[in-house]
């Protein structure tokens, strides 16, 4: 077999003529995973010549039609080809065949396990990889799958085969089922005809973020972290494969083909994916998880790039803490030592172990990062400049957040401690009813 690999069109001609003058097969095959080189599609009856056991092959001959100079022999795994004694046996299981010759299956879903029978708690033999390939063989009957909320899932149970020839039963509710006739496998064409459909265009060329992105930048208290986590749907028109992102899911619905269903809607053919136009910028997309239970979720339109509002945020931290620092950048307090803030947002406080006991838990260095990414409520922007947040360094190691309304004045600094009931995410909510304040003083 080393022979056919280094030389093809010698080792084929040389066989070639060593069958010629036998004038004998082995016997006959049907091939079951479509081959590249020459392209001969799956469902195809070969004469056989070799079977080699050291190789773990089969040396076929080529269909006549098919044939080059360089491809009168094909080797084909021995998995991959079902081989038969005569040629009418073959020609018999083609025909039963025909329905499924074509058919392939990508799977969804990560770990998906082939069994040994049909059933849902079967012996596992092989667990495919998201967007593994298999061969579907022939239909099954079995035990229907059943989903985390106790209803049976949509699908059927098939014997399957994959490219390194295990075979076994999966249940095709996370399998996406399209046919192949040619050309490499998994590089089938994404088929999305929008012709005059202007909805579907504008849906599948954007980006769509979750509605609490709008939210956010609406009342202008922005999350950086959450808005770099880049929480979207993208329909994935290039790839075939569209994707939800969002706080604890991430999913991806490999597709080929995108179906009109109604007004607006289109479902993500062979996958559990919908899609709803509700205006020009909100859509509903619902789902399927990996358990079977359904969600949905409303995405939109942002009305300026997110990389701009990130910028904007910044800037604005920034400029609040600079009047800060000008402030000081050193803060004396008589009963808790002295404050100095650094110019890249860092600070230093020599007695802040000395906070009353529950502040911190743990004891802390004397540094940290000072942050300007907290908010305060509307009933509190009247009474304090802003919030900000002490980040400061434990000795144990990671960081102890305390959280502050403050007020700058002519003669210095002055924090109010917000214990954590009071903080909403990143939003100052109200004071606590027996507020602890610390009055910095500072020269100049």
């Amino acid at each position: 077999m080393w022979l056919l690999r280094k030389f093809p069109a010698l080792f084929a001609a040389l066989l070639l003529f060593l069958v010629s003058c036998s004038n004998r097969n082995i016997g006959w095959g049907v091939l079951l995973w479509y081959t590249d080189e020459p392209p001969i599609p799956s469902g195809t009856v070969l004469p056989i010549q070799v079977r080699s056991n050291i190789e773990q092959a089969w040396i076929a001959g080529v269909p006549e039609e098919l044939q080059t100079p360089e491809h009168r022999m094909v080797e084909i795994s021995l998995p991959h080809l079902e081989f038969f004694r005569t040629r009418g046996g073959a020609e018999k299981y083609a025909a039963a065949f025909s329905a499924l010759a074509q058919s392939y299956a990508e799977t969804i879903q990560d770990g998906l396990p082939i069994r040994d029978k049909p059933e849902n708690n079967a012996r596992r033999t092989y667990r495919l990889k998201e967007g593994e390939i298999v061969k579907l063989l022939e239909k099954a009957e079995g035990v229907s799958a059943i989903s985390s909320t106790g209803a049976p899932l949509e699908g059927d149970w098939y014997k399957v085969l994959t490219k390194s020839g295990s075979t076994g039963y999966c249940f095709s509710y996370r399998l996406r089922i399209f046919q192949h006739t040619t050309g490499p496998l998994g590089d089938e064409e994404v088929v999305a005809d929008t012709g005059s459909d202007r909805d579907l265009e504008r849906m599948l060329s954007r980006i769509w973020y979750p509605e609490s992105y709008t939210a956010m930048i609406n009342s202008g208290r922005i999350d950086i972290d959450a808005l770099a986590r880049n929480y979207s749907f993208q329909s994935g028109i290039a790839n075939g494969k569209a994707r939800i992102r969002l706080e604890n899911t991430d999913i991806t619905f490999p597709y080929r083909k995108i179906v009109k269903t109604g007004d607006k809607s289109w479902d993500f053919d062979s996958t559990p994916l919908r899609v709803t136009l509700q205006s020009e910028t909100v859509l509903e997309v619902q789902w399927e998880d990996e358990e079977g239970a359904k969600q949905n979720a409303v995405f939109v339109i942002l009305p300026v790039p997110i990389e701009t509002v990130i910028n904007q945020e910044r800037g604005r931290r920034e400029n609040k803490y600079q009047a800060l620092y000008v402030r000081g950048p050193s803060f004396q307090s008589s009963n808790y030592g002295t404050l100095i803030l650094n110019s890249s947002a860092g600070f230093t406080w020599d007695e802040v172990n000395s906070l009353p006991e529950g502040m911190i838990s743990g004891s802390v260095l004397g540094s940290g990062s000072l942050d300007m990414d907290y908010y305060l409520s509307g009933e509190m922007v009247e009474r304090y400049t802003g919030a900000l947040a002490l980040r400061l360094n434990a000795v144990s190691g990671g960081r102890r957040t305390l959280v502050f309304a403050y007020t700058l004045d002519n003669q210095g600094l002055r924090m109010e401690y917000i214990p954590g009931d009071y903080v909403n995410g990143r939003t100052v909510g109200r004071r606590a009813p027996s507020p602890f304040v610390i009055y910095f003083s500072t020269e100049g």
